[in-house]
């Protein structure tokens, strides 16, 4: 209990620090009042919190159901191949309406995630699941790299910002715009909970219990991309989000199955990126930086420490015979049992 009011605590600092703090500074009893607050960080923060929060559950969502911690959409295509869908058409100077941006992001997360999914066997090996994503997402990042040599100077200043990833100039239709897409991904998501608990077996028990394993990765696949791809399209790649997360949540609730560790997930990937924001905004001031180079910058160091301090598994005890403290003695055959 402790744990979780350090956390709403922490939220509700980072909320407090989000509006009041800036060029100019706001005290706490004029909030309500001011135009800065309510049309310019305001929106800037629900938007940081709602991306934090849907970055968080997907990072989630993909270590569950591949088995592996070390699973991040940067590493798997998803982030790298919205991102391309997104930057491509700005690249070569086509006219796209903003309402079609999440659907080209859509289909850009999907293409690099099923890409991985077919060429690693559907994570039937975690392993390899991440080593086909690292590939899979080089190639997409070198194809966006290529098209970009073909955009002139403005453009590639508002490229490399949207790919680092960027809250600068957000309104409340960059919001709202967002909503549709929650209204699809959060009963998806609560559905395909339980089945992550269930995937973490590994493939042979899930089938055991009646689990079709690649129909629920790629339900699983499908989430993350409808989680990730609006986010990329409206504030870029946010990096590390997804991995430090979840992570952050086990240590809250170790042991915990998906289903428990999904809101807390949520919860720390919405105050990573919100905290993450503030000294994008001051560090520099007036110049903004990307809260992507943040969330990278303080997320490497914050990762490894998490995975040098992480517990390893118990090895898990073999089975003795009911009634007895010793453990059953091998079957003799052959010359060795007296035949």
């Amino acid at each position: 209990m402790s744990r979780s009011l350090a956390v709403f605590c922490l939220l509700l600092a980072g909320t407090v620090a989000g509006l009041g703090l800036g060029t100019p500074p706001v005290p706490l009893t004029g909030l309500a009042g001011e135009f800065v607050v309510t049309e310019l960080r305001l929106p800037r923060l629900v938007l940081a919190l709602v991306a934090g929060a849907c970055l968080g559950a997907a990072g989630l969502v993909l270590q569950e159901a591949l088995r592996n911690p070390l699973a991040v959409p940067e590493m798997l295509g998803v982030s790298s191949g919205a991102a391309l869908g997104v930057a491509a058409p700005l690249v070569l100077a086509v006219s796209v309406p903003l309402v079609l941006q999440p659907l080209l992001a859509i289909a850009g997360a999907a293409a690099g995630g099923v890409l991985t999914l077919l060429a690693a066997g559907f994570g039937r090996c975690p392993s390899a699941v991440l080593l086909t994503g690292a590939a899979v997402a080089a190639a997409l990042q070198s194809a966006l790299l290529v098209l970009m040599v073909l955009a002139d100077q403005l453009d590639l200043q508002l490229i490399y910002r949207y790919l680092l990833g960027s809250l600068s100039g957000r309104t409340w239709s960059d919001v709202t715009g967002l909503w549709p897409w929650l209204v699809l991904a959060v009963p998806a998501l609560v559905l395909c909970a339980p089945v992550l608990s269930v995937l973490r077996l590994g493939d042979d028990d899930a089938r055991a219990l009646g689990v079709r394993v690649r129909r629920a990765r790629l339900a699983a696949l499908a989430v993350t991309v409808v989680l990730i791809a609006p986010v990329v399209a409206v504030c870029g790649p946010v990096a590390w989000v997804g991995f430090l997360a979840p992570h952050l949540a086990r240590r809250l609730r170790p042991g915990a199955e998906a289903v428990r560790l999904l809101p807390w997930s949520a919860a720390w990937g919405a105050l990573i990126v919100a905290c993450a924001d503030l000294p994008a905004r001051l560090a520099l001031a007036p110049v903004e930086t990307p809260v992507g180079a943040w969330t990278a910058l303080l997320g490497v160091p914050a990762g490894v420490a998490l995975l040098r301090t992480a517990r390893p598994d118990r090895p898990v005890r073999r089975a003795r015979p009911v009634g007895t403290g010793k453990p059953a003695r091998p079957v003799r055959t052959g010359k060795a049992a007296g035949a």
